[in-house]
C-alpha cells in the first residue's frame, strides 16, 4: 500500500518528537507499505522566522519571505531523514520543487497548479522513505512559493493525489473528528467516518482538524483523507466520499464559530440594485460574508427596507467602513454592530432525505430560552446565530437534542 503520512508541528516540535516520529514511519515500512511523509516546520519556528524578519523590516518582500519561511519545513524534513537512515531505512529529503510541486506566481499564499511525481515515484521504486518539505513549491518563475495557512496539509492531499496513494494519514495533536469539541461538550463521541462534504462544512464552520482547502482538494482528486493523533495508537476518522459510507446519520456534528459580528443596516433605500452596491463594494474590500437576512420596514410607504449580514469580527471594522459609505450618501439611515453573537451549526448528509432536523433545533433552544437571531440552511447544514454567552450552552443541548453521545 502506498501512503502519504503529514505531521504537524506539533508532532515534530522538537528532536524527541521527530524521534518518535521516525518510529512510526518504520513501523508502516516493516509493515510493507511504501511510504511519503509530508512535514511541517517545528512547532515555533515559522513564528520565529517571522519575527527575524519584522526586526528589519515592517513590511518585507513577499518573496524573500518565501524563501525565509520555507527553510523550517526544510530543516524538519532533512532531520527525519537523516533520524531514519541512522536507524537503517532508506530515505530521501525533497524540497517541494524536489517533489516537483509547481505553483502560480503568488507568493504568501500560492496555488498548487500541479505536481510531477516522476522524482518521488523513482524514489519510492528505490525502496527510499520520501521525505517531503510541506507548505511549498516552486512558481513558473523559479522562485521558491509558500501555500498559506494549512500549507503542509494541501501538500500531503496534492502528492497523495498525484501519486494515486491509497491513503493520506494527517497526523495532529487530536486523534481524529469529534460530534463536537469535547471541550465544550464531555460527551462527545469520536467519529469513525465523514464525508469530504461534512468535513467541509465542520472545517468551514470553526472545527479546526482540518483546513476547508485541503478538504476540498481531498475531494477533488477522491483522496481517502485519515486524520490521527501523532501522541498515540488510536484509530482516527476516515473522511472519504459519501457513497463510502453505509449509514448516513442525521446530523454528524455540532460546530461552534465565536469570532462572529453582525451588521445590521436599517432603512436602506429599498430600490433595484441596492443590494448589488452593497454586496459588491464589501466583496471588493475583500470582505468575506457569511449570512444574509433583508426584510421589508415596518412602513412600507416610506420605501426602506431593512438588512443584516455576518462577518469575521476581524474583518468588522473594515465592513463597517464600507457600509458607512452608504450612509453618508443617504442610502442607509442606521447601522447597528453587534460583536456579542456566536454561530451554532448543525451539519449531515442525512438531513438530505429527512425533515424536521431544524424543527428540532429550534424546539431544543427555546426549552433553554435561547433566542434565535438569524438563520441560514443548506442542504446538509442548519447554522443559528445566537448570543455569545448562550453558546456553549446550545452546543450541548443540540448534542443532547440528536443523541449524539449515542
Amino acid at each position: 500500500m502506498l501512503v502519504v503520512q503529514k505531521f504537524g508541528g506539533t508532532s515534530v516540535g522538537d528532536l524527541e518528537r521527530i524521534e518518535a516520529v521516525s518510529k512510526r514511519v518504520m513501523k508502516s515500512v516493516d509493515a510493507g507499505d511504501r511510504v511519503v511523509v509530508v512535514v511541517s516546520a517545528m512547532s515555533g519556528e515559522t513564528n520565529k522566522l517571522v519575527e527575524y524578519a519584522h526586526y528589519f523590516s515592517d513590511a518585507p518582500a513577499h518573496q524573500e519571505m518565501d524563501l525565509l519561511l520555507s527553510s523550517g519545513e526544510r530543516v524538519t524534513s532533512s532531520l527525519l531523514s537523516i533520524a531514519l537512515q541512522s536507524k537503517g531505512y532508506k530515505a530521501v529529503a525533497l524540497t517541494g520543487r524536489g517533489a516537483g510541486i509547481k505553483t502560480n506566481g503568488s507568493h504568501t499564499k500560492a496555488r498548487i497548479e500541479e505536481i510531477d511525481p516522476t522524482v518521488m515515484n523513482n524514489h519510492l521504486d528505490s525502496g527510499e522513505v520520501v521525505v517531503v518539505a510541506g507548505f511549498q513549491g516552486v512558481s513558473p518563475d523559479g522562485k521558491v512559493s509558500t501555500l498559506g495557512r494549512g500549507g503542509s496539509d494541501l501538500s500531503a492531499v496534492a502528492v497523495a493525489g498525484a501519486l494515486k496513494a491509497d491513503l493520506c494519514e494527517i497526523y495532529t495533536d487530536v486523534d481524529g473528528v469529534y460530534t463536537t469539541d469535547p471541550r465544550i461538550e464531555p460527551k462527545a463521541k469520536k467519529l469513525e467516518k465523514i464525508s469530504y462534504d461534512e468535513m467541509l462544512e465542520l472545517a468551514s464552520l470553526g472545527a479546526k482538524v482540518l483546513q476547508s482547502r485541503s478538504v476540498e482538494l481531498a475531494k477533488k482528486l477522491n483522496v481517502n483523507l485519515v486524520t490521527r493523533s501523532s501522541f498515540n495508537e488510536n484509530e482516527g476518522t476516515l473522511i472519504t466520499k459519501e457513497e463510502n459510507m453505509m449509514e448516513k446519520p442525521l446530523v454528524s456534528g455540532i460546530a461552534l464559530a465565536r469570532n462572529q459580528a453582525r451588521i445590521s443596516l436599517i432603512g436602506v433605500s429599498d430600490r433595484p440594485g441596492i443590494a448589488s452596491e452593497i454586496f459588491t463594494a464589501l466583496a471588493d474590500a475583500d470582505i468575506n460574508i457569511d449570512m444574509i437576512v433583508q426584510t421589508i420596514g415596518h412602513n412600507q410607504n416610506d420605501s426602506k427596507t431593512n438588512m443584516a449580514f455576518t462577518v469575521s469580527a476581524d474583518e468588522l471594522k473594515a465592513a463597517a467602513s464600507v457600509v458607512d459609505g452608504f450612509k453618508a450618501n443617504d442610502e442607509v439611515d442606521v447601522i447597528e454592530v453587534d460583536e456579542d453573537i456566536s454561530k451554532v451549526s448543525i451539519v449531515g448528509v442525512g438531513m438530505r432525505s429527512h425533515t424536521g432536523v431544524a424543527s428540532k433545533a429550534f424546539s431544543a433552544l427555546a426549552k433553554e430560552n435561547i433566542n434565535i437571531m438569524m438563520i441560514s440552511t443548506s442542504e446538509i447544514k442548519v447554522s443559528i446565530i445566537i448570543s455569545q454567552k448562550y453558546s456553549e450552552l446550545a452546543v450541548r443541548t443540540l448534542h443532547d437534542a440528536y443523541n449524539l453521545d449515542v
